[in-house]
C-alpha cells in the first residue's frame, strides 16, 4: 500500500473516532443532529481554549472526560460479566474474552 493511502486511512480513522466522541457524549441526540448547534458549540470551545480561562477549561474538561471513560469502562466490565453469566446459564462455553465471540455478537468497545 502506498504512503498516501496509509496516511488517508489514518486520517479517516482519526476523524471517525472524533465523530464517535460526539455521539458518545450524547451531543447528536441532545441537538437533534443540528450541525449548526454542534459546530457552534465546538467554536465556543475553541474560543474558550484561546482565552485566559484556557487552563481551567482544559483541567475541567479533561476531568469530565476521564470520568466519562472510567464510567464507560465500568459499564463495559458489568456487561462482560453479564455476558459470561448468561453463557454459563445457557450451558454454553464461557468465552475467555470479547474477541472470542462471533463477530456479529461482539460490541465495539470504542463507540
Amino acid at each position: 500500500m502506498r504512503a498516501w493511502q496509509l496516511e488517508r486511512r489514518r486520517r479517516t480513522r482519526h476523524l471517525i473516532e472524533l465523530g464517535g466522541l460526539v455521539v458518545k457524549a450524547g451531543i447528536v441526540d441532545l441537538t437533534a443532529d443540528n450541525r449548526a448547534i454542534i459546530f457552534g458549540a465546538l467554536l465556543w470551545m475553541a474560543d474558550k481554549l484561546q482565552s485566559e480561562d484556557a487552563g481551567h477549561a482544559r483541567l475541567l474538561w479533561a476531568g469530565k472526560g476521564k470520568d466519562g471513560f472510567t464510567a464507560e469502562g465500568n459499564e463495559e466490565q458489568k456487561s462482560w460479566r453479564t455476558l459470561r453469566c448468561l453463557a454459563r446459564a445457557a450451558g454454553g462455553a464461557e468465552p475467555s474474552n470479547i474477541a472470542a465471540l462471533p463477530a456479529h455478537e461482539a460490541v465495539d468497545s470504542k463507540l
